[in-house]
């Protein structure tokens, strides 16, 4: 139920009533400092009930002095001192192998101080979350571990990757948590440590300020536009994305061409992909 009381730019409303956990925009804003949602993802994803989260932030930068840096999405670490870092892709491009490369190499420049022994390096493991079943098996997770491969025995390096796949909806707490990422209404979700902060950032004042001020800055930075006010404009494979989404909806084709600001042959086309 709306508790707003304020008045807010109905165009950043409508964007935000669209946004879902797999939108990295909002997953970053859900999460910000979320330890309970996020002890919950990592214990659903490791089949465990005992992973203790102690801090959770969000789009930290990692700056490389010798090359690029890049922008996590969110890096969590356990009462073990494990590093987790989760990031959201919905094009397949961005959840390239050597993207989880990169952002392992870059966590160890952060995170290992000089002098630092071998054997206290932190544990990291990189998660992908990902719109699509990339290596298409229809799995719910898919490992990605380094090994000898003469001996074939791992190599414990204790720098681990993950890809979970987002069309996953099996009957099983994976199935569930998917579920919920793809799921614009929080009363709809399963689980309610993801979908009581998801109400607070829809349909609370503090948080629906929150949010506008996040989508404000992105707009203001030339990241968003239109309906996808919070990055969907800006780029094409989440226009895309949108698009789709609405055609399964069997929404009407003059409102995803208005939404996605795709060109109505370009909306045939998808139309023709999805028969």
């Amino acid at each position: 139920m709306s508790l707003l009381t304020e008045p807010f730019n109905p165009r950043y409303l409508e964007a935000l009533a669209q946004f879902r956990l797999i939108d990295d925009t909002f997953f970053d804003a859900h999460m910000d400092g979320n330890i309970e949602a996020m002890q919950l993802l990592l214990n659903t994803f490791f089949h465990r009930d005992d992973i203790i989260v102690q801090e959770v932030v969000t789009q930290k930068s990692a700056n490389n002095l010798y090359g690029r840096s890049a922008r996590f999405d969110v890096i969590a670490v356990d009462s073990d001192g494990k590093i987790y870092n989760c990031e959201i892709q919905r094009a397949n491009e961005g959840a390239n192998p050597k993207r989880a490369r990169f952002n392992n190499s870059l966590i160890d420049s952060r995170e290992i101080n000089k002098g630092t022994k071998y054997q206290d390096f932190p544990e990291i493991w990189v998660i992908f979350i990902t719109e699509n079943d990339i290596f298409g098996a229809q799995l719910p997770m898919y490992h990605v571990e380094r090994s000898v491969i003469e001996l074939n025995k791992p190599f414990e390096d204790a720098a681990h990757i993950i890809y979970v796949n987002g069309e996953y909806r099996g009957d099983d707490d994976m199935g569930l948590l998917m579920h919920d990422f793809f799921c614009a209404d929080p009363a709809k979700m399963h689980f309610p440590e993801l979908a009581k902060r998801a109400d607070f950032l829809k349909h609370n004042n503090k948080g629906v300020k929150a949010m506008c001020e996040i989508m404000q800055k992105l707009q203001a930075e030339g990241h968003a536009a239109g309906l996808a006010e919070g990055r969907l404009e800006g780029r094409l494979e989440e226009r895309t994305s949108l698009a789709l989404d609405m055609l399964r909806d069997k929404k009407p084709i003059d409102e995803i061409i208005k939404y996605s600001r795709l060109t109505p042959e370009r909306i045939e086309e998808l139309a023709h992909q999805l028969q």
